[in-house]
């Protein structure tokens, strides 16, 4: 295992990763052009930017680039990493699921968001399946805030209302969440937990479904709050050092029974 280390900085640097497979192949490249010209990534970039303006410094990520476009070298920029991917998982190397692992232990944000629940890094981060029940139907989404002082939820309504929306329905695959933020109701009676938070190590995670690659959901000025308020949440603590030990399973010391006999114990 490498070491790695970074300083937290201001502005915050994101990396915006996704798929970047429907916005090419030929079955939706037409369809993806009219809902995101840049790309699903370019759109929640975008959004971050409008959001956040010269408090973040955003760059995109796709699959198709040399390692994914996450080298060491732009991990090590990372504040946040968010990822997006739909019908490639199984496409991303494991070496570099490893790498960002070892980021977010390390203390880089992630946010996960809609299909990624079924990547890689999702699930070797949440040790389960990470399957769900879904319909892509044009439901009505009704997205409700179940934890009102979290600061992932400032400056978004109650509930949030997306008109058209593929429908993600219980049961969840995942491990308890260290804090439900968000659980959504759908116009066919179903709910899920939509918005849920963990701690791995030194890092945060952020998972949220609202963006499907079918509805221009990315778009939406809540949903970009939210990934906004997400990405601050998630940041290392200010001046934070992010290092992975090298060395792991060195012995712990033990005590003798001179030692238990000493004068240090009463």
């Amino acid at each position: 295992m490498s070491a790695v280390s970074a300083t937290t900085t201001s502005p915050l640097r994101v990396t915006v990763w996704g798929e970047n497979f429907h916005e090419t192949g030929d079955r939706d490249r037409e369809a993806m052009a009219e809902r995101y010209p840049s790309g699903i990534h370019g759109a929640i970039a975008e959004g971050l930017v409008a959001e956040l303006g010269d408090a973040v410094r955003v760059r995109t990520a796709t699959r198709d680039e040399a390692e994914h476009g996450l080298t060491d070298d732009v991990l090590d920029g990372t504040d946040v990493l968010t990822w997006w991917g739909h019908l490639r998982h199984d496409e991303i190397a494991d070496v570099v699921v490893e790498r960002v692992q070892q980021r977010v232990l390390a203390g880089m944000g992630l946010l996960v968001l809609h299909s990624a629940h079924f990547a890689k890094i999702f699930k070797r981060l949440m040790g389960t399946s990470c399957s769900l029940q879904w319909r892509s139907a044009n439901d009505v989404e009704l997205v409700w805030t179940v934890a009102p002082d979290h600061p992932i939820v400032a400056g978004v309504p109650q509930p949030m209302v997306i008109d058209g929306h593929e429908m993600y329905g219980e049961f969840f695959d995942i491990p308890q969440p260290d804090e439900l933020v968000f659980i959504s109701a759908f116009s066919g009676g179903e709910v899920f937990r939509s918005g849920c938070t963990w701690r791995r190590g030194k890092g945060k995670v952020f998972y949220f479904s609202p963006g499907d690659q079918d509805f221009p959901v990315y778009h939406h000025p809540d949903i970009r709050r939210v990934i906004a308020n997400g990405a601050v949440w998630a940041a290392p603590s200010a001046g934070a050092t992010r290092t992975v030990p090298t060395v792991v399973g060195m012995p712990a010391p033990r005590f003798t029974g001179a030692m238990l006999a000493s004068e240090a114990w009463p």
